[in-house]
């Protein structure tokens, strides 16, 4: 047995991190798909999670962190108020060169076998037509076109979650939810950035932003010529002056050793998964004095409103629920004062707590 594979048998059976239920390797050779299902939890319902299409480096980085996400989607979807597990899938490969219909239609093949215990969407590199060529394998797929039953793109709602997150934010730290006169930092401005960008110069925030991707910046730029400016990259983003709010909007990790040490921002609310690197950074950021409003609770947004597919979407109803993130937050921040622990800390034990007491129900029926 190889290191790298006792390593992801001991995350699964004996590490804090693992306690998956299941987890699926997937391959269909003709179209070329490699894929990881991970179910962590459905104590509180199918998982449900997204699908990710990425260029991993290697196959056991893929597994990673399909174990990682689905992880979070468990604490997610219960502090979001589902009856929903966690789970998420990951693609392995660059979507711009592999992705096609054959590819899809495998994957959405290997999702229907698990007869409905996970239920995808979209994610990092799948997309509302991509859901839509799954869904043509598999009824157990939501984030699809309007036009086939779906809600269509779900980081708008992703969105204004992490925008409410923000309102609580400002609320807890500064006696004020009005971001107005904020200075915002966006680290990442496309499918859920973008929308962040709107609502914060809708209410008269300044915004700073910066992304690996030129035209993503030009596009945010051309919409905004005031009231926006644009940076070199994330290391420079962070040491910015004067910056009260960082939003980490792109991959996870973003909170490490590194970045911590130099945040100028009194607030982190960002739309990215997994934004603590490793076990201890949330201890990190308060000790700095720093506001964490943990991720998985603020970019609920997103994965409420793909739910609410299953049960015939209205989209007023989902904006309802992703406004209650405000609420949401405040009540982790006065939990995390009342334990003397970090935000993070106590959204978890919000959450460990609700598919503890779901899991013990079920148990005694």
């Amino acid at each position: 047995m190889t290191d790298v594979t006792h390593g992801v048998l001991h995350t699964l059976f004996h590490s804090d991190q693992g306690g998956h239920e299941q987890v699926v390797l997937c391959q269909d050779r003709a179209s070329g798909l490699k894929a990881v299902i991970a179910i962590h939890s459905t104590a509180l319902g199918p998982a449900l999670g997204g699908t990710r299409f990425y260029p991993y480096a290697t196959e056991e980085e893929a597994v990673a962190d399909a174990l990682n996400l689905a992880r979070g989607m468990s604490y997610k979807n219960a502090m979001a108020g589902l009856d929903h597990g966690g789970g998420k899938a990951v693609i392995i490969g660059d979507p711009d060169l592999i992705k096609s219909e054959e590819l899809l239609l495998a994957y959405g093949r290997f999702v229907a076998s698990l007869g409905g215990r996970y239920v995808t969407a979209c994610d990092v590199g799948t997309y509302v037509a991509d859901m839509d060529v799954v869904a043509r394998e598999c009824r157990w797929t939501t984030g699809r076109s309007p036009e086939n039953g779906g809600a269509g793109d779900s980081s708008v709602l992703t969105a204004f979650g992490v925008y409410q997150g923000m309102r609580a934010s400002a609320q807890h730290l500064w006696g004020d939810p009005s971001l107005r006169g904020r200075k915002v930092g966006i680290a990442g401005v496309g499918k859920v950035g973008h929308h962040l960008v709107e609502h914060l110069r809708a209410e008269g925030a300044e915004v700073v932003i910066t992304d690996v991707r030129e035209e993503a910046v030009g596009r945010i730029l051309a919409a905004h010529p005031e009231g926006v400016t644009a940076v070199a990259d994330t290391a420079t983003l962070i040491r910015a002056e004067g910056l009260d709010i960082y939003a980490p909007c792109a991959l996870g990790g973003a909170l490490n050793d590194d970045t911590v040490p130099a945040l100028t921002a009194k607030v982190v609310c960002g739309a990215a998964n997994n934004q603590l690197a490793h076990p201890g950074v949330e201890k990190d950021i308060a000790d700095r004095g720093i506001l964490y409003a943990p991720d998985y609770v603020v970019n609920a947004g997103g994965v409420i409103q793909v739910a609410d597919e299953l049960h015939g979407f209205d989209f007023d109803r989902c904006k309802a629920k992703a406004a209650k993130i405000y609420d949401t937050t405040l009540a982790i921040f006065a939990r995390a004062k009342t334990d003397g622990i970090p935000p993070a800390a106590a959204a978890d034990r919000i959450a460990e707590q609700r598919m503890h007491e779901a899991a013990s129900a079920r148990r005694t029926r």
